[in-house]
């Protein structure tokens, strides 16, 4: 493709990438079918202007291409937001409040817990989770509260290495 016109090289360009792009762009402008024209044809200019992207023996186009439109819908999207504000007499709706993420959070340290040994799992829901004292743990498990408490840190640093290996970070 190297010997090939500027021409032909740019047709292939075309054909190779402009339906990827296309949809690329429409998604970058929320579906805006005008702006995501306006994106398509402007990266496409800024190919032909440069003709190393032309030559696709040096690298990704499409890469190249995606990242121009990318660069393109945010200096659009950034000018247009400084242009256009606009007022409004009635306040914005409150946020609904969303416990996703705590219920994500409960669902990885509910497996975590459950690959901690039996004795540092149950010293963690007593004294964690259904808030029991050391002295209270320590009676109800039977051994002495010095016990409670270094399996207590043991198993916090086992549950605290579980949640590491899930991606989980402080």
């Amino acid at each position: 493709m190297k010997d090939a016109p500027e021409d032909e090289l740019m047709r292939a360009l075309h054909s190779d990438h402009a339906a990827a792009l296309w949809s690329y762009a429409l998604s970058l402008t929320g579906g805006n079918t005008a702006r995501a024209e306006d994106v398509v044809q402007e990266t496409l200019l800024r190919a032909w202007k440069h003709p190393r992207v032309l030559d696709q023996s040096q690298g990704s186009a499409r890469a190249w291409l995606f990242t121009v439109a990318r660069r393109i819908a945010i200096d659009d999207w950034r000018s247009a937001a400084s242009r256009s504000e606009v007022t409004t007499d009635a306040p914005p709706e409150q946020p609904i409040p969303d416990d996703t993420e705590r219920a994500l959070q409960g669902w990885l340290v509910a497996e975590a817990l459950g690959q901690l040994s039996d004795r540092h799992r149950e010293v963690l829901v007593l004294c964690f989770f259904q808030g029991f004292s050391v002295a209270d743990a320590a009676r109800r498990l039977g051994v002495a509260e010095g016990t409670v408490k270094s399996r207590t840190h043991y198993a916090l640093r086992a549950l605290k290495m579980a949640l590491e290996e899930k991606g989980v970070v402080r």
